[in-house]
């Protein structure tokens, strides 16, 4: 079989993006006609379909799948090593960086990430994004999304990279004065709460869920919330419980009458990471901005961190949290 035409590829790797053919044909510059004229060359070459309708998208064929990491692995050496990248200069590029975050990554990144861009690259921007799972994907895969960052449990890492960044534990939250509940915390107790439970698919709080589950405990839930921010206003004021990461927990009871106490049941603490699709590996802008998200929380939890400033400036007023028994 003879080797196809490198503009071929470029066309296989638009539609596994795009998954439709007007999507893969704008990205490329291309018009539908001479889109669908590649895909029919394309489909000749290989004697295979490649991509099948399945509703409002097309889908990749067993072949196409075979063909999609070798595709994407040969166009990204091909950009890395035989087409000069352009120089990317922080200082001077006014860049606006897209990045998956949650309302609570928001919370933990934000301060630290704005504050080195602002002192190194002054015109560059982050735009954050808040959307769901399969959105967050199909962003890092049409470049929409450049960088996402938190616990994600359903990326696919077939087409996406990762990087560990720190691990964050997950806490209870009650008000300081709750009238059933002192410095420690039995099962009982949490079994008898009131319960506020965030509800996000694909982050922490379903990994606590999961487990929740996996236990068979049964939790009398009086509020389902999509969002962190309200939550802590609303144990203080109340006998309501809520499990929260750490980092919310540190900020709220700097600021309101609350306490952390640790789950009285195993849990273990998740991990943070930045992910990035294959097709963004050797992009010199989001490698930049890659390395400046490591720099600053590899192995660093900055809500633990005297070098934050935004966090050391919290830390002398937010209570510390008592370890379970025993530990």
């Amino acid at each position: 079989m003879s080797m196809p035409d490198l503009n071929l590829l470029r066309v296989l790797d638009a539609m596994f993006a795009h998954r439709t053919v007007t999507g893969a044909a704008q990205a490329l510059g291309l018009t539908q006609p001479g889109m669908s004229l590649a895909l029919r060359r394309l489909r000749d070459h290989f004697g295979d379909p490649l991509f099948v309708r399945n509703g409002s998208v097309m889908v990749p064929t067993a072949l196409a799948e075979r063909l999609r990491d070798p595709v994407t692995r040969t166009l990204a050496t091909i950009q890395a090593e035989i087409v000069p990248a352009t120089p990317f200069d922080p200082a001077t590029s006014d860049r606006c960086f897209s990045v998956g975050l949650s309302d609570l990554g928001d919370l933990v990144f934000l301060p630290d990430l704005v504050a080195r861009l602002r002192a190194t690259a002054p015109r560059v921007s982050i735009r954050s994004v808040t959307v769901a799972p399969s959105a967050l994907l199909q962003g890092l895969a049409d470049g929409t999304i450049d960088l996402a960052i938190g616990h994600l449990t359903d990326i696919d890492t077939d087409v996406c990279l990762e990087q560990t960044l720190f691990a964050q534990a997950l806490i209870c939250l009650v008000r300081e004065d709750h009238p059933q509940i002192g410095d420690e915390l039995s099962i009982e107790q949490f079994l008898a709460a009131d319960h506020i439970v965030v509800t996000q698919a694909g982050g922490s709080q379903q990994v606590f869920e999961d487990r929740v589950r996996q236990l068979g405990y049964v939790r009398n839930i009086v509020l389902r919330s999509p969002h962190f921010m309200s939550v802590p206003f609303l144990v203080a004021q109340s006998d309501m419980m809520t499990v929260v990461p750490l980092a919310v927990g540190r900020i709220y009871a700097s600021l309101l009458r609350l306490k952390m106490l640790p789950l009285p049941f195993h849990l273990s603490a998740v991990d943070l990471k930045q992910f990035w699709h294959r097709r963004a590996h050797t992009d010199p802008e989001i490698l930049w901005l890659r390395r400046t998200v490591a720099t600053l929380f590899v192995g660093r939890d900055p809500t633990k961190s005297a070098d934050s400033e935004f966090w050391s400036a919290l830390a002398g007023r937010a209570p510390g949290i008592r370890p379970p028994r025993g530990q």
